[in-house]
């Protein structure tokens, strides 16, 4: 399976809706590698490394969010896979 990693910036109602939080149980589930956090121009920024399936399929998770969010736009910039990470986290 191809590895691969993208950086996604999502805009939108997704501050102070544990937007971060239901992505990081959403990358475990997974097995999706990276981090999330909130960005200061209230977007949520994150970067997902692992299979292409499951970068993929989070990927199309965060045009939807939890229930609480509302996303209006999603950035999406494919990079090259580094490995750099053991597991996802939230940065603050």
């Amino acid at each position: 399976m191809e590895k691969v990693r993208a950086r996604v910036v999502i805009e939108g109602r997704v501050q102070g809706v544990f937007f971060r939080h239901h992505t990081q149980e959403m990358a475990f589930r997974l097995g999706v590698k990276g981090w999330v956090k909130n960005r200061r121009d209230s977007c949520v920024e994150a970067v997902f490394e692992g299979d292409q399936k499951q970068v993929d399929q989070i990927i199309q998770w965060c045009h939807r969010g939890p229930s609480e969010a509302r996303v209006t736009k999603v950035h999406l910039n494919w990079e090259i896979y580094v490995g750099e990470f053991k597991d996802f986290s939230i940065s603050y």
